[in-house]
């Protein structure tokens, strides 16, 4: 059994538990730790000629640590946890807010880089795409500090800096995550002008063209505190979630968030890192 229909099975199973029904056991899910094979030379060499080595930094992308990524994909490998149940939570709020307004595109976004909004874009995205015949994007915006590629152990051809730059076509730059039906847009190379690129027609467009494609797509955004690109991100998406870190995010910097973000366009705060051992929630 492959890994999306366990979770599929999984799903079905938590459902009837719910319900009060006895379930089947689980097949024990398994997930390929290590990162996709480096590109073809012959694909390399396409990529060369896409991406001009002027205006755009080609780095090379670090093998991720195996531990850090399983923290960042916990509906994956963990679908009956109870962090994953917070999510579909979540997933259940956003349809409730759904029903009153379209909302296709959510952006994530934080006050801080480290506060958790990559693992809870991540997550989200991930029971979003469990329901049968929902097309789910994941969008890693952060072009300055990208961790979805991590995160998701992929190592793409082609990202959204070269559909933003023109040079790649979207449908080229969209790729399946193993063992899901998630489809996912991460970041190849690093331009130097991010926040133009994404304040630019372009992303407008690209942004039009996924909502053609996909029932829900989940924008990873850079933190807010200091960049225009959240703010410029969350202008052109449905709602936006704020994540914020117990213990760690400042009461002020959270008000400075809601005063830069439209609020009109915000669908609740996810509280990351709450000590369950106290509280009974760790995510919410």
């Amino acid at each position: 059994m492959g890994n999306y229909e366990a979770l599929q099975k999984a799903e079905r199973e938590r459902r009837h538990k719910v319900a009060g029904e006895k379930a089947e056991p689980v097949e024990a899910l398994s997930w390929d730790h290590s990162p996709q094979t480096a590109p073809s030379a012959e694909k390399q060499g396409l990529l060369e000629r896409l991406v001009p080595k002027r205006g755009i930094k080609k780095k090379a992308v670090p093998v991720p640590d195996v531990g850090e990524v399983n923290k960042r994909r916990i509906a994956i490998l963990r679908p009956e946890s109870y962090v994953s149940e917070q999510f579909r939570m979540l997933r259940g709020r956003i349809d409730s807010l759904a029903t009153q307004r379209p909302i296709r595109t959510v952006a994530m976004t934080s006050a801080n880089p480290g506060e958790g909004k990559s693992t809870a874009a991540v997550n989200l995205a991930v029971v979003e795409s469990l329901r049968v015949e929902h097309r789910v994007l994941l969008v890693d915006c952060d072009m300055r500090r990208p961790t979805v590629h991590r995160s998701l152990a992929v190592t793409p051809d082609l990202g959204i800096a070269e559909v933003l730059l023109g040079r790649a076509s979207l449908s080229d730059a969209v790729i399946r995550v193993d063992g899901t039906n998630l489809d996912a847009l991460v970041v190849r190379s690093q331009p130097d002008n991010p926040s133009e690129l994404l304040a630019s027609d372009r992303m407008k467009s690209m942004l039009d063209e996924m909502v053609q494609s996909y029932d829900r797509i989940i924008l990873d955004t850079p933190a807010t505190l200091g960049l225009p690109d959240s703010k410029t991100v969350s202008e052109l998406s449905d709602g936006v979630v704020v994540v914020v870190r117990a213990d760690v995010t400042p009461r002020e910097e959270v008000g400075a968030v809601l005063d830069i973000l439209d609020r009109r366009r915000i669908l609740g705060m996810i509280l990351n890192g709450a000590d369950i051992s106290r509280e009974s929630y760790g995510y919410y």
